[in-house]
This record gives structure tokens, C-alpha cells and sequence, in this order.
């Protein structure tokens, strides 16, 4: 990825816009952008030799709950007993985008020296994998989001119970919906064109006050920055105009969850397309890449599905996947084969959430494909017909739980040889926290696991 910005190209465009002040930003392990203001000198030198971030992100959780050594297993990289120190961090220039509704405050992403933790320096590691074997990925993202008539007040006033929704009814790829509330609609638009964000498709879903935003295509790191600024940016402008956004993957069971698709592909060192064939169906590199998703997918589910409330999407039925199965076009399958013109063609990985950090997320799907293509991995027969009827093998199956979950990622060879032993320490070290959490509260809410739960919802309704 070729840079466009430099020290002095940033200090011109400070000039020319009068900038006094910019906005830092870094993703943290459940993808909520942490950051401050600085001033620009400050942000300047820090240009040249990076600066200090307190390394608290990634020692405590959404909550901002630090975690506790004595119900661990694991000794997280931070904590009381390190001090909580800086950790060097790096400012990513070609990062820079407006804000808006912010004058003259431009965003700048950024990310921690230590790729162990640091979830974008963990996609970089990853996507440095591909690039050994000649290749490189490019990636879009897509979210299904809720809109309430709500405050973060409001709803925490009433327990997050009978929310007002922004629109009633089940109303998918409404235009009535659409053109009533037009305005709305222009601005997410207009906002994600002036932010480098451009959305290829917005529409209803099926739900109340549900949307489906899907973001164009670029390189696989490009694509996991804007998801990031999307998903919190997105929550940024609803509450601007009086809503709320939930990005929660299932805040009631009345209704389908909330699901982070990945759509993905591969090009050569020339920018040339090489999952498509000669007959327009899967290249062989295409088949190794099905074949490493299906072979390894199973074990980094965390990555795709890191909240207690992810396993309540990943129910039969619900429009969510509970099976790695494949299939071409076939949206009961984990994994949807998208097959047309060479520069189309591409995999996308349904089984994500919308609460999945992007970075996680897209590193997980692209660390199980490279380890497909170099063990030569083939897939499994295509499933055709309705996977959720099939009985399907219990390798294939999604975990059940987030404990399930963090069990197969610790205990994955393959997980420690792509993503390095220390993450995968520390990641499921950080979701058993997460599950000893909610355990710890369950006394207090319904027994009934399948049901969303107060926690949940306080947890993770604004926040993730």
C-alpha cells in the first residue's frame, strides 16, 4: 500500500485549513476507537517519533473494568501489577479524514507498536503472511444496525426495555421507508463520502428501524479502517439527530440479529483477480482458501463472534449461519461462494457479527484462507438446499457459546502459528473475563440463557 501522505503534506494541508487541533484515534480489542484531542504541534513531533497512549485499553474491558488477576488464568499485558505505562504508538498518516460535523478537526487512526495486542498491527501481521506467498487481499464489510427514538439516557431510564424504534414494522429494502426519511439517509450518505467511506449500498432490513449498510470494496487494511469509523461514527451521527444505534448482534429475540459480513478476495503482486477460472467457477487458490476457512474457521470463531452476545444470532433460522458449510449463493451456508466477472468473484464469510471488531474479524478469515492455500487445503463438497434442516458434522458447527469459543482458540495450533501465542493468550484470556462476567450476574436476570439479558443489553448496547 503505497503512502499518500507525508510529514509535510500533513503540515500544508494544517496550514491551509487553519487546523489548531486533531483527533487521535486507536481501535482497541473490542473494537471501540479510543482517542483523544491533540494539539497539532504535539501531533507533529508525534508524526516523526510516535508518541505515549496509556496501554489501560487493552487492560481492561468494554466497561472499562480492569482485569483482575486472581480470576485468570492468564496474566493480561497490563495491569496493577506492570503500572500501567505508555505503550508507543505509531500515527497512521494516510488515515486522515475529515470529521463533518467537527470544524476543522481532522481524524487521524492509530496503532500500537505491539501487533500482539493491537488489533490492527495484528491484521498487518496477517496481511504480511500474504504478501510472502505473492498476494494480497481486498475486502468489504458490511453492518446491519438498529435506530431507536432514543438517548443513551432515555434508554438506561427504561432498562432498555420498550425502546421506540425509529420506524415500525417489518419494512426489508423498503422505499417507502427510504424516501419518508430521506434526509436521514443523505446524511449517512454525504457522511461517509466525506469521511473516505464510501458506501456501495444502504437500505431496510427486515425489522424495526433496521439498516444495512455495505461499504465499497478496497485493500484489506483500507477496509477494516473505514468498518471501524463506520461503526462508531454511525452511533456519532444517530445520536446527533435524536437516535440511537445498536450495533449489539441480537438486542431481542423478537427479531433477526445484527450480522458484520466479510466479503473478501485475492489478487496477485500485478492487482490481478485469482479466485475466479477459465469456466467462472472457483480457481484452485479460490478452493484452498474455501478449504482453509472450512478446516480453521471453527477454531477462530472468536474472533468473529467475541461477546456472550454473539451465540444468540447464531441461531437455526434467524438469517445467521450455524454451520461452516459452503455453498454458491447460498445465505444458510457459513460461507457464500459469490461467483461472476473476475473482478466480482469473492468469498464472504457470514458468520461475523456486528459487534466483531473489523480488524479481528477480517484477520481471522484471512489467516484461515492463507493456511488453506499453502496446505493445499479442499473443501468439503458445496452444500446446496437449507443448511439449517442438515445434519451437519459437529467439525463443521459453530460453538455454541463464548466459552466454547474461547476453548478452541487457546487450545489452536493453527491459531498460535498465524496470530502468535502471546494474542491468543491474551484474546481468550480477555473473553473468559468477558464470560466470567456475565456468570457472575446471572443470579440477577433470567435463567433462561437463550433470552437477552439486562447485562447484555446495558453492556453492550451503546459501547460495541
Amino acid at each position: 500500500m503505497q503512502s499518500k501522505e507525508n510529514l509535510g503534506s500533513i503540515r500544508e494541508f494544517f496550514n491551509q485549513s487553519n487546523v489548531d487541533y486533531v483527533k487521535v484515534a486507536i481501535t482497541d480489542i473490542d473494537g471501540v476507537l479510543r482517542g483523544k484531542y491533540m494539539h497539532k504541534d504535539k501531533f507533529l513531533k508525534a508524526c516523526e517519533s510516535g508518541f505515549g497512549f496509556c496501554d489501560v485499553i487493552f487492560g481492561w474491558d468494554s466497561n472499562d473494568d480492569l482485569y483482575e488477576l486472581e480470576n485468570l488464568w492468564y496474566e493480561p499485558l497490563t495491569g496493577w501489577h506492570s503500572g500501567f505505562p505508555d505503550a508507543k504508538v505509531k500515527i497512521i498518516l494516510d488515515s486522515k479524514r475529515s470529521i463533518p460535523f467537527e470544524n476543522n478537526v481532522p481524524l487521524f487512526l492509530a496503532q500500537l507498536d505491539q501487533e500482539e495486542v493491537c488489533p490492527r498491527g495484528l491484521l498487518e501481521k496477517t496481511l504480511n503472511r500474504l504478501t510472502q506467498n505473492n498476494l494480497k487481499a481486498k475486502a468489504s464489510l458490511e453492518y446491519e444496525f438498529f435506530l431507536f427514538n432514543e438517548d443513551p439516557h432515555t434508554v438506561r431510564k427504561k432498562k432498555f426495555q420498550n425502546l421506540s424504534s425509529f420506524t415500525p414494522g417489518m419494512f426489508g429494502y423498503s422505499i417507502l421507508r427510504s424516501s419518508v426519511h430521506s434526509k436521514l439517509y443523505e446524511d449517512i450518505l454525504n457522511m461517509c463520502l466525506e469521511m473516505d467511506m464510501k458506501l456501495e449500498g444502504l437500505h431496510t432490513e427486515t425489522g424495526p428501524g433496521v439498516l444495512e449498510a455495505a461499504i465499497e470494496v478496497d485493500e484489506a487494511m483500507l477496509a477494516a479502517d473505514k468498518a471501524s469509523i463506520f461503526k462508531t461514527f454511525m452511533k456519532v451521527l444517530a445520536q446527533r439527530n435524536n437516535l440511537m444505534a445498536t450495533f449489539m448482534a441480537k438486542w431481542s429475540n423478537k427479531y433477526p440479529g445484527q450480522s458484520g459480513h466479510i466479503h473478501c478476495s485475492l489478487v496477485n503482486e500485478s492487482n490481478e483477480p485469482i479466485f475466479g477460472s477459465k469456466e467462472q467457477g472457483p480457481s484452485e487458490i479460490m478452493n484452498h482458501f474455501l478449504g482453509g476457512l472450512q478446516r480453521y474457521l471453527p477454531e477462530f470463531t472468536l474472533m468473529l463472534a467475541p461477546t456472550i452476545n454473539s451465540y444468540k444470532r447464531l441461531t437455526p433460522g434467524a438469517w445467521a449461519p450455524t454451520s461452516y458449510t459452503w455453498g454458491k449463493e447460498n445465505r444458510t451456508t457459513g460461507i457464500r461462494a459469490i461467483l461472476g466477472s473476475p473482478f466480482s468473484q469473492r468469498i464472504e464469510n457470514r458468520v461475523g457479527g456486528a459487534d466483531s471488531n473489523p480488524y479481528l474479524a477480517l484477520a481471522a478469515t484471512l489467516g484461515a484462507g492463507i493456511l488453506g492455500i499453502e496446505n493445499k487445503i479442499i473443501p468439503l463438497d458445496e452444500f446446496k438446499g437449507n443448511a439449517y434442516e442438515a445434519k451437519i458434522d459437529k467439525t463443521l458447527r459453530t460453538p455454541k457459546s463464548l466459552r466454547e469459543a474461547s476453548d478452541a482458540f487457546k487450545s489452536s495450533e493453527a491459531a498460535k502459528e498465524v496470530f502468535g501465542t502471546q494474542f491468543v493468550n491474551h484474546f481468550s484470556m480477555s473473553r473468559d473475563w468477558e464470560n466470567s462476567q456475565y456468570e457472575n450476574q446471572r443470579k440477577l436476570f433470567e435463567k433462561n440463557s437463550a433470552e437477552i439479558s439486562q447485562w447484555e443489553l446495558k453492556r453492550y448496547f451503546e459501547i460495541i
